[in-house]
């Protein structure tokens, strides 16, 4: 999934172009949610491919976690939540950029 593929790309008074600000969603918890315990060497790309067969949804489960923005790596032996339906998730976040 490209997460920029319906952002609207604006232009300003010079004629520069750049993509609209993304708004990222709450994920929402649901009781089929998948709990793991990290281990050295797990980065969020790499759990989604795992878990999702898709490496792009890397975010969904970094923004489930809180995860600080300057690395994909987990630190190791701490629980994360890989959120189970991540259409929703998806559902969601095109609702709130689609529609601004």
């Amino acid at each position: 999934m490209n997460r920029y593929k319906n952002i609207k790309v604006k232009k300003d008074s010079e004629g520069v172009r750049y993509y609209r600000n993304i708004i990222f969603p709450e994920i929402p918890l649901s009781s089929d949610d998948i709990y793991a315990i990290t281990t050295a060497g797990d980065r969020y790309d790499t759990l989604a491919l795992q878990f999702y067969n898709n490496a792009s949804l890397w975010w969904i489960i970094a923004g489930a976690n809180n995860f600080k923005k300057d690395s994909l790596v987990v630190k190791p032996g701490i629980q994360i939540r890989i959120p189970a339906d991540p259409s929703n998730v998806i559902n969601i976040y095109n609702k709130l950029n689609n529609e601004r």
